[in-house]
């Protein structure tokens, strides 16, 4: 016979969205359970590039990516691979995807993006400080470099966007890129640099310190996987895990890529896909670099953590159950060594985890459709760390009915 326990709110996923919106939640007095069915951020937010970044407004989809496709398909050492099994599957998300790059589209994404992503830091700030891990949010700029011409000029147009929405950048020589990371390799003759964006210094310690703080707080956190919702006639909810239910007041869905399996179970299907990422961390790469650099040329970024360099990038489109390629994260100890000729790369770690993406590179966050108590909050896509903290404050002032303290509307299911 399943055991049974009642409680006010329960967020399902306990990565660093989850943990965020639990975290708020519970700031705001909420009885709050947190349920998760590995260790809190053991999954994608484990190996998340760490990247945060308030002037972050460029979706994935760009006016011209279907011309690019065929030759990142076609180039093994490519940022993009489907496998073609999966191709059927993917192809309903990637006309949705292609859809998205209408110009007029990705003006309303960007405004979007930017709106969401440029209160990161703030939104971080009652957080760690509470939990006493500061140290973790590291304020360096980010850089992006380029090697040819060709690169720099044709990402104009993502600049611009940026730029127009009052994100901070700076155009950077040949010269200026040496005296400000001396180690990068001589071959790149641009870059941008993003004076006020920032990394984690290791996502897994700080999704962990969070949860341990919201269990501080009072916050209850539960091991188990939730395989499926119910509605009542009271309208509370029912969460069924194994051999045991939960009756909730209100239910946040949180378990990024995962996330449909269980809006499904309540009538609301998304197009949510899984971007599969890869990375590499370097555990003795003989220098440490002074800020996170991205490749333009090569689609990666590389980290400087607690535990080494990491070294993060790649999509796959294979879905959350075919196994790992790690051909895909070795390519990337290649690839590191044309940003930083002196790295070493011979002691190394590899993951693979899974982003959970929308076609428009918006995230879902707000009432699931036909389901009053139940809220959603998940794909979060490249910009997971980011978008966290924010929309935990969002979910919390949904939850207790309050004037969003930004515009929440391009982040509705409704808009599917």
């Amino acid at each position: 016979m399943a055991r049974a326990m009642s409680a006010n709110i329960v967020v399902v996923g306990a990565g660093i969205v989850g943990v965020c919106c639990a975290s708020y939640l519970r700031r705001d007095g909420h009885p709050v359970t947190l349920v998760e069915r590995e260790g809190p951020g053991e999954g994608t937010s484990k190996g998340n590039a760490g990247a945060l970044s308030p002037g972050s407004c460029v979706p994935l989809a760009m006016p011209g990516i279907v011309r690019k496709v065929p030759g990142w398909l076609t180039d093994p050492e490519g940022p993009l691979s489907i496998r073609p099994a999966y191709l059927p599957r993917a192809l309903p998300w990637l006309v949705r995807f292609v859809r998205s790059a209408r110009p007029e589209r990705v003006e309303e994404i960007s405004d979007a993006l930017r709106a969401l992503h440029r209160h990161v830091f703030e939104s971080y700030e009652p957080l760690v400080r509470q939990a006493r891990c500061e140290d973790l949010i590291r304020r360096t700029g980010t850089m992006v470099v380029y090697r040819s011409e060709q690169a720099f000029l044709s990402s104009r147009r993502e600049w611009d966007l940026r730029r127009a929405r009052g994100a901070e950048v700076k155009e950077l020589s040949a010269a200026e890129l040496q005296e400000l990371e001396p180690a990068l390799a001589s071959t790149h003759a641009h870059g941008m640099l993003s004076p006020d964006h920032g990394y984690v210094a290791n996502p897994h310690r700080l999704v962990t310190r969070l949860a341990e703080q919201f269990v501080a707080d009072g916050g209850r956190l539960e091991r188990g996987h939730v395989r499926a919702l119910r509605r009542n006639a009271d309208e509370t909810v029912t969460l069924q895990l194994d051999g045991r239910e939960i009756t909730a007041a209100k239910v946040v869905i949180a378990t990024g890529a995962w996330s449909s399996a269980l809006t499904s179970t309540i009538g609301v299907s998304l197009p949510l896909e899984s971007q599969r990422g890869y990375h590499v961390t370097l555990t003795d790469p003989g220098f440490e670099p002074r800020i996170p650099v991205s490749s333009s040329e090569g689609k990666f970024y590389a980290t400087p953590m607690e535990g080494g360099l990491r070294v993060a990038g790649t999509v796959e489109f294979a879905g959350l159950d075919a196994p790992a390629d790690f051909r895909r994260a070795r390519r990337l100890l290649a690839q590191v060594k044309t940003l930083y000729p002196q790295v070493r790369t011979e002691s190394f770690t590899e993951w693979m985890g899974h982003r959970p993406c929308m076609p428009d590179s918006l995230p879902v966050i707000g009432p699931a459709p036909g389901n009053p108590g139940v809220f959603l909050a998940f794909g979060h896509g490249h910009n997971g760390m980011t978008s966290a903290p924010v929309t935990g404050r969002l979910i919390a002032e949904m939850v207790a009915s309050r004037a969003s303290f930004i515009d929440a509307a391009p982040y509705s299911a409704q808009r599917f």
